[in-house]
């Protein structure tokens, strides 16, 4: 799973280069800058669609069994460290360095950034990948939710994962804030397909598991076919009929079923650990720094060679964001939380507890 992981970072990270509709390869747009290369990197936005599946599989596998005050805590001492120092770098990118990629952008902007909720308040990234991030907070607020409710269990979770594509496809005419923020409409099917290779992965296989996971996978690949069809033609200008990705959606899910459920999953190579460790900051910190050196080097250098010092660089970075940020003060910052929380919760119960008690006595 580490393996898939970071080759789904290093698919975002190739389209991003060598095929979304920039011109930074010396004032040449990607694709034309590579044209043969394009052709296959263009598939790369892919790997979003195969974090979220992966997603929906992992957060439940970490979630299952714990408390809230522990599943925050893993959240934020996860998500937040490397978050932080990749928000600081590239709003110093964009604001100071390299201003017209930050146009429209400002210093309350990059502030509000640090919390990772600006999109919820309508206000820019300080990078554009930070849009999957909202899409995974939504899908963590959902699994808190079942866990406050109690629903963590097998029956309940796999009723969940087809209740709420089904919500989504009830309200499919309703153009409306709530449901986009609610619902997650897009990929809900892609987090609770993942959702349910975990109830098959942790309690075996059932008929009704199977059912719901196929629905899950026909409807992701459906929507997924409908809108990177649309984003081919406008992000990188090449005509690709929606039962491409169609195959595509499908054959992610399969992978992920192979390894999860198959001895794959047992299988142990070196470096697939730290591959897997290396995922989130090069997501990270791959794009608007990455297109900056695309575009100092490419008027002076051969492109493979600036495609490949840039992967370098940022492999490099990746690396010192995982080594001395991530690993120092990633579990520091999650047993904080969770401790925090705890201490709050503990304190809530007594405040409520007592007024329970005095306004019983006043009645009596």
């Amino acid at each position: 799973m580490d393996g898939l992981r970071f080759v789904a970072a290093m698919l975002v990270v190739l389209y991003h280069y060598t095929a979304w509709h920039h011109e930074f390869w010396n004032g040449t747009q990607a694709k034309e800058a590579w044209p043969d290369l394009s052709r296959v990197t263009m598939f790369g936005n892919m790997g979003v669609q195969l974090f979220f599946i992966i997603s929906g599989f992992v957060i439940l596998l970490s979630s299952y069994g714990k408390d809230i005050p522990a599943f925050v805590g893993s959240r934020i001492g996860r998500l937040f460290p490397a978050y932080w120092v990749a928000v600081i770098v590239s709003g110093i990118l964009v604001l100071f360095i390299w201003p017209a990629m930050g146009e429209g952008r400002t210093i309350v902007d990059w502030m509000v950034n640090l919390t990772m909720l600006q999109q919820g308040f309508g206000i820019p990234h300080m990078d554009g990948v930070y849009w999957t991030l909202w899409a995974e907070l939504r899908f963590y607020v959902w699994i808190a939710a079942l866990m406050l409710l109690r629903c963590m269990t097998p029956l309940r979770l796999l009723a969940f994962t087809m209740l709420w594509p089904l919500a989504v496809i009830a309200t499919s005419g309703i153009h409306a804030n709530w449901r986009e923020q609610m619902l997650v409409p897009e990929y809900a099917p892609l987090f609770a397909g993942g959702m349910v290779l975990f109830l098959i992965y942790r309690f075996g296989h059932t008929p009704a598991r199977w059912l719901v996971l196929g629905f899950n996978v026909v409807f992701a690949a459906y929507q997924t076919g409908a809108g990177a069809s649309r984003d081919a033609a406008e992000l990188v200008g090449y005509a690709v009929p929606a039962w491409v990705y169609w195959m595509i959606v499908v054959a992610l899910f399969a992978a992920i079923a192979l390894i999860s459920l198959t001895r794959l999953g047992h299988v142990s190579l070196p470096g697939l650990a730290l591959a897997g460790a290396l995922t989130y900051p090069v997501y990270l910190l791959h794009e608007v720094w990455g297109w900056w050196l695309i575009k100092q080097l490419s008027p002076i250098l051969d492109p493979y060679a600036v495609l490949l010092i840039v992967l370098g660089v940022v492999l490099t970075a990746a690396y010192l964001v995982y080594r001395f940020v991530e690993l120092r003060w990633g579990r520091k910052l999650s047993k904080a939380t969770a401790a925090g929380l705890r201490r709050i919760t503990v304190s809530l119960t007594g405040f409520l507890g007592g007024t329970s008690e005095r306004l019983h006595r006043e009645r009596s």
